[in-house]
């Protein structure tokens, strides 16, 4: 930067002016400590613009000066802020020259000493580059189109992280997996390695969370619980288990429960305990089915259950076989959600994701393993099923109790997969691959062309998308399976057992695959169900797999993959921060969850993340004991958090401003009359601007 002695020699006259100034009336103590904070960065300053020694000289003088001042009045000063007003010293682009040299806070600080100051500290273009520079974002990203001001947007992104712990819930004795809000946001629930699910309350007038219900499932020979889901009107509580038994079991069941009187419903055998389960609409559930076919074949059924199975007559169905697919090189379906993709979309959730490859090119900005990005620390089932659970069963009353539950729970049939290979040749598992892939090809039924090749009169559709992770080089998940659900196909009434298709149409083909090259180990859905966000550990790059059972090592840092469902294609433009150190056999799920504007993740470094959705950066880390397997945004408030661990607790997170605002001293509200009253509430109704989407 090039010399600038006449501005330092300028600020250190108007220095010297506003103290002799200051001493004649009366200032407040944010005005003096204005006045000792811009002194000491102005010094600063002229240190890095270097000037005259004779300056620096001058402004140290000024600051000790200021600082005299400060001392001087403390006692003197009254209650009420007055704010020092006097004839304009500097010129508007003089201070806004100095002010872009300081800190936010400083700016902030230095805008209480008089009204040009005020005026000059809440300039755009000084907090465009104050944002800019402090967030290290590149500049050719375009700001959130939801965004009002450069200002409003630095205090989103400063003051409304919920990154500020307020309470920490130790109900639960055990490792706590996974973390649900309801639709209404006033309930929440949580799942844990003690196998209970509990119901807690967002809503209590003195904003602490407190437990409604605890129930468990140990009655019904479950190890523990590890998923819940709330239907879309917050009347049912889907709960995912898995089953009590030996090693290498990979059988689980689904619960439904009332949240009008807590009672059970209905139980779902769910196989593999991975698939986990999903609502697809109020009142019916996916639950999964596993077949193995050969040493590496196997084939997936995916359920549509009725909820209320219990009242329905033995004439009307209550369940009905959605798809049936093929598995090849020991892969299963896992994971299953269901997103309802809708044909409009408010401009102001979409994510400029040109924007920002278009900048990545311009900083020549290549992603790698190494990359290390910038983090803001802000504080039914068929006779075999049923055979293989009577089995289990026998098993589980000659001691298989004794099995270790504090294990974390890992991928479901691997040992079943090692067991069956473990005489088996390579060239006979290549045969076998190769035999199915040919009768897949032969005996499945084609894929869905309107997703594959959209359509004028489609793109105007409502669609709803089942989605799970798959694989097709080994057993680790590392693709993201497509299937749509037509409208036919939301109830159980109609064709049941796949009796829609052909006599040679065994399977069922996926409409869409995306492959993520790595192993998935959790996937979330945007609010609106436009995003999926997808936590992966990367292969090496170039990585050629030969052997189904021995999959290539997979990275420590945990990539987060965005994908647009509008038009199925992932977004290169992967967020990074949080870490994980299991290898393959042992790697597990990690629950992220997103907001309208944050995205947050759990990890294995003993942390949870939060990155905004739009700017691409990290944002806040929450610290726990052990590993964080789950986060969790309120849905009726993204300024709250929560995070459940393996250190048995869940910690309930706030944003700064939601913090000041409780811990605010209540106001008496004023006595108004009538006229005046609906005047103001005219006023604010019409005001088009608010913080964080809140007035």
């Amino acid at each position: 930067m090039a010399p600038w002695p006449a501005a330092a020699t300028a600020l250190a006259v108007s220095g010297a002016a506003a103290t002799d100034l200051s001493r004649q009336l009366p200032v407040s103590e944010a005005a003096a400590t204005a006045l000792a904070v811009s002194g000491a960065a102005a010094t600063d300053l002229s240190r890095q613009l270097l000037v005259s020694e004779a300056a620096v000289t001058a402004l140290a003088v000024f600051e000790a000066a200021a600082t005299d001042l400060l001392r001087q009045n403390l006692r003197q000063l009254p209650r009420q802020d007055v704010r020092m007003e006097c004839g304009r010293v500097l010129p508007d682009s003089l201070v806004l020259e100095i002010f872009l040299h300081l800190p936010h806070e400083a700016v902030l600080r230095a805008g209480l000493t008089c009204r040009q100051w005020l005026a000059v500290s809440r300039d755009e273009f000084l907090w465009r580059e104050l944002f800019y520079s402090y967030y290290r974002i590149p500049r050719s990203v375009p700001r959130h189109p939801a965004a009002v001001s450069w200002y409003r947007e630095f205090r989103r992104l400063y003051d409304c992280i919920p990154c500020v712990e307020v309470q920490t819930l130790r109900e639960h004795s055990d490792q706590v997996l996974h973390l649900a809000f309801s639709h209404r946001g006033h309930r929440f629930s949580s799942c844990s390695k003690d196998c209970t699910v509990k119901l807690w309350d967002t809503e209590r007038p003195d904003g602490n969370i407190s437990l409604v219900h605890s129930s468990s499932m140990r009655q019904f020979n479950w190890g523990y619980t590890q998923f819940s889901q709330f239907n879309a009107d917050d009347t049912l509580l889907l709960v995912s288990g898995v089953y009590l038994g030996p090693h290498h079991s990979s059988s689980g069941e689904i619960a439904v429960i009332s949240l009008e009187n807590y009672t059970l419903l209905s139980r779902v055998r769910n196989k593999p305990y991975d698939v986990f389960g999903c609502w697809l609409n109020e009142t019916h559930l996916i639950s999964g089915n596993l077949h193995w076919i050969g040493n590496m074949t196997s084939c997936s059924v995916l359920w549509l259950n009725k909820a209320f199975q219990d009242v329905e007559s033995e004439n009307v169905n209550v369940v009905k076989r959605l798809f049936k697919i093929q598995n090849i090189n020991a892969s299963t379906i896992r994971t299953v959600m269901v997103a309802h993709c809708r044909r409009h979309d408010n401009p102001d959730l979409l994510l400029d994701y040109e924007a920002q490859s278009q900048a990545r090119r311009q900083k020549g900005q290549q992603q790698d393993q190494h990359h290390q990005p910038l983090l803001f620390d802000l504080g039914t089932s068929g006779s075999e099923e049923e055979e293989e659970a009577d089995e289990e069963h026998q098993q589980l009353q000659k001691g298989a109790r004794c099995h270790s539950l504090h294990s974390q729970p890992t991928l479901s049939g691997l040992d079943h997969v090692m067991q069956k290979c473990k005489n088996v040749g390579a060239r006979e598992l290549a045969i076998e691959t190769h035999v199915a892939k040919v009768m897949g090809r032969a005996h499945s039924k084609p894929p869905e062309s309107s997703l594959i090749e959209p359509s004028e009169s489609s793109d105007g559709e409502d669609k709803t998308y089942l989605l799970f992770t798959t694989g097709s080089l080994t057993y680790s998940p590392h693709q993201i399976g497509i299937k749509r659900i037509k409208p036919d196909q939301m109830t159980t009434s109609g064709p049941v057992l796949g009796k829609e298709r052909s006599s040679e149409e065994f399977f069922d083909s996926l409409d869409h695959v995306i492959d993520i090259h790595g192993h998935i180990i959790g996937m979330g859905l945007s609010p609106d169900h436009r995003y999926l966000y997808v936590n992966s550990r990367a292969w090496p790059a170039g990585c050629v797999i030969s052997d189904p059972k021995c999959p290539p090592p997979i990275a420590e840092e945990i990539d987060l993959h965005v994908i647009d469902l509008k038009n199925l294609r992932e977004e290169r433009r992967s967020l990074r921060a949080h870490r994980a150190f299991t290898p393959n056999d042992e790697c597990f799920f990690i629950f992220l969850d997103v907001s309208r504007d944050f995205v947050a993740s759990g990890a294995e470094d003993k942390h949870g993340y939060i990155w905004d959705r739009h700017y691409n950066i990290c944002l806040a880390r929450l610290a726990h004991d052990d590993v964080v397997n789950s986060v969790a945004f309120s849905s009726a408030d993204q300024e709250l958090l929560l995070s459940a661990s393996d250190d048995s607790t869940i910690k309930v997170w706030r944003s700064p401003r939601m913090v000041r605002l409780a811990q605010a001293p209540s106001r008496q509200p004023r006595p108004r009359n009538l006229l005046s009253s609906w005047l103001s509430r005219g006023k604010n109704s019409t005001s088009g601007s608010s913080v964080n989407g809140k007035p």
